[in-house]
Order: C-alpha cells, then sequence, then structure tokens
C-alpha cells in the first residue's frame, strides 16, 4: 500500500524479509526498497536498525502511513464463533486493548496479509485476522469490524532506500528545503562520552528529532547509536555540529540526506502545507 501511495508508477516486488528486500535492491532487482522502520503505537520495528547500516543501501525518502487494521473472517462468520486472532506482531500490540476485550487469543504471523491468507486458506471458523481492507478483498473474507486498532493516532514511518552513488552526496536532497539527515554513531568509551558528542547539536540550534540506542557486536560496551536530525550536512550548523560529533565518536555514517515528509512536525512544530 505504500509503495503504490508514493510510488504508483512502480511495480511492487513482494520479499519475506528484509534482507531480501535489501539484496533485491543490491541486486538490480528492484530499484529501491519501502522499510517500514518505526510505529507511533509499537515503537521500533525489531531489527531493523541493526540490519540499515550494513545493506550498503542509502535512505532517499521517508513516508508516513496511518494504519488501519479491518477484522476479517471467514464469509458468514460471526463475532460469537471467533476465539482467536491472527496478524503481525505490532499489529497485534496495535490492537492488543480491542484483543483483550474481546476476550479472543492472539496468534502471531509472519505479516498483515499473510495472517488473512493462512486465515482464508485454513477453514477455521473461529480463527479471524487483523489485516489492512486490501487483504479482505483478496483473499474473500468478510470484514466484520473496521479500524479496530487502539489509537486513532496510529501512524507508520516508512524509509525509501536505493542504491548508493558513486560519492556520498550523489543521492543527497538539494540544500535550502526541508531536509532530514539521518546517521549513526558509535560513541568512544570514555565518562560523558554521548553528553559531550551532543552538545555540538544544541550549541548550534541542531534539532534531533529521534536518537536510538542498540548493542553491537555482542558486548556491552560498544554502544551504537541511530538519530534523525533536521537539517542538510552543508548548513553551517549541522557541519558545526559533525565537527564536534566527531571529536568524542568514530565510525559515523550518514545513511542519507532526504526531504522531509508533508506530515513532519519540522522546525516551529508546524506541520509542511505541502
Amino acid at each position: 500500500m505504500a509503495c503504490h501511495v508514493v510510488h504508483p508508477e512502480m511495480t511492487p516486488l513482494p520479499c519475506p524479509s528484509f534482507d531480501d528486500a535489501f539484496d533485491a535492491v543490491r541486486s538490480g532487482e528492484a530499484a529501491l526498497a519501502m522499510i517500514p522502520i518505526e510505529n507511533t503505537l509499537a515503537g521500533r520495528v525489531a531489527d531493523i536498525h541493526h540490519l540499515m547500516p550494513d545493506s550498503g543501501l542509502q535512505i532517499v525518502g521517508e513516508y508516513f502511513m496511518p494504519i488501519h487494521f479491518q477484522l476479517m473472517t471467514l464469509p458468514g462468520v460471526g463475532r460469537d464463533e471467533i476465539r482467536g486472532v491472527q496478524s503481525h506482531i505490532h499489529a497485534l500490540g496495535q490492537c492488543r486493548k480491542y484483543i483483550r476485550g474481546n476476550g479472543w487469543k492472539p496468534v502471531v504471523s509472519g505479516d498483515t496479509a499473510g495472517a488473512a491468507r493462512e486465515v482464508s486458506e485454513a477453514g477455521d471458523r473461529t480463527m479471524a485476522a487483523l489485516a489492512p481492507e486490501l487483504a479482505a478483498t483478496r483473499y474473500g473474507l468478510d470484514i466484520l469490524e473496521r479500524n479496530v486498532e487502539d489509537s486513532a493516532n496510529n501512524i507508520t514511518r516508512f524509509v525509501i532506500l536505493s542504491q548508493p552513488g558513486a560519492q556520498e552526496a550523489d543521492l543527497w536532497a538539494a540544500q535550502g528545503g526541508r531536509t532530514v539527515t539521518t546517521f549513526v554513531f558509535e560513541v568512544r568509551n570514555l565518562p560523558a562520552s554521548l553528553y559531550k558528542a551532543l552538545g555540538g547539536f544544541a550549541t548550534n540550534g541542531v534539532n534531533m528529532t529521534k536518537l536510538e540506542s542498540y548493542q553491537i557486536g555482542g558486548h556491552f560496551i560498544a554502544t551504537q547509536f541511530y538519530a534523525d536530525v533536521e537539517g542538510h550536512p552543508q548548513d553551517e550548523s549541522l557541519r558545526l555540529a559533525f565537527e564536534e560529533l566527531s571529536f568524542f565518536t568514530h565510525d559515523v555514517k550518514i545513511m542519507g540526506v532526504y526531504e522531509a515528509a508533508p506530515e513532519r512536525l519540522y522546525g516551529n512544530g508546524a506541520p509542511s502545507s505541502q
């Protein structure tokens, strides 16, 4: 669905895993990868922050997609017959109160559309699926209830990745617009190194909209951080912030410099008027 909205001129290529999606772009089988990275209710998508820095791909865009889940069953099934609901683990988490309120057992599937297919193929009248409306049409299921997510503010952020250019800046967005820069870095194992590393962003007036940490290499010493900031690396403020960052870190890698999505709150807190 995200692919159809952002690039309706392109044909989506389903992939079993994130690794397979990255491989498809690296091999040239696909031009771009559309990858969900975080959700307003369920948080970050597991493993993606580990996979992206080593993928060799570059972020060239982002898309914020409102998420709605429909309760779907085999044709003719009533609500009183349902005993379990299956879907992707993030979808189950985003509908947790709804599922618990009905006393149904959550069952994890590989993805939302796959859950609808499994319900359709299994023929078990006690099982329902939580999936997008398109899945009900595709697999011949009835929608018993619409938009059952626990919060109306349920949005998934996708990033769009491409093969990098010959030079680091080849695919960067033009300077001067509403730009997001995504990068990863590893702090030196020194007291207050993270505090000092981030000080340059504060003193230079750079707004950091995301900062997440995770362990790398199976050790509890080396911590890698994933960050989003507003601005372009060629802006004087961000250039100076990166310069200060380099004093207290190593392995700084810019993952992408791309236009901010219209839905993103930027600068003064107001969304774009686009």
